[in-house]
C-alpha cells in the first residue's frame, strides 16, 4: 500500500520528536527513507508493476520524460514499460523530483524491480 502526504508528514514529524537517526520503510511498492537531519524529507522507490524493458523516453523521442533533478506530479509519466509491441506508461508514485535512475535505459526489469528514486518533501 503506498502511502499517502499526510501519512509521509506524519511518519517524519513522529521521527523528529524521537532519537531515531534513520528510519525506512520497505513495502512491494516503495521505499520510504527519512533521517535525522533531513526529517521532513523522504525518498520513495518506484517499483515495477510487471515485466519488461524500461525505457526513458518513449520510443520515438530522444528525450526522458523526467530527467534527473526535474520535479514531477504524483501520476506524471516519467518513463515507459515495453512489453512486446505494448508501451505501459511508468507513472510517478509521489510528488517531488526525480533523485536517480535506478534501472538503465532499455534494461529487462523483472516485477517489483526499483527503477526511479524520487526525493520527496
Amino acid at each position: 500500500m503506498k502511502k499517502t502526504d499526510a501519512q509521509r508528514e506524519d511518519i517524519a514529524r513522529w521521527l523528529a520528536a524521537t532519537d531515531i537517526g534513520y528510519f525506512e520503510l520497505r513495502t512491494p511498492f516503495e521505499t520510504l527513507r527519512f533521517g535525522a537531519p533531513q526529517a521532513h524529507c523522504a525518498t520513495t522507490t518506484l517499483r515495477a508493476a510487471s515485466v519488461g524493458v524500461f525505457r526513458h523516453a518513449h520510443p520515438l523521442h530522444a528525450a526522458a520524460l523526467a530527467p534527473i533533478g526535474e520535479p514531477v506530479s504524483a501520476g506524471q509519466a516519467v518513463g515507459v514499460l515495453q512489453i512486446g509491441p505494448l508501451l505501459l506508461p511508468v507513472l510517478a508514485p509521489v510528488a517531488g523530483r526525480v533523485a536517480r535512475w535506478l534501472a538503465d535505459d532499455g534494461a529487462a526489469v523483472g516485477f517489483g524491480a526499483a527503477l526511479i528514486e524520487f526525493q520527496t518533501t
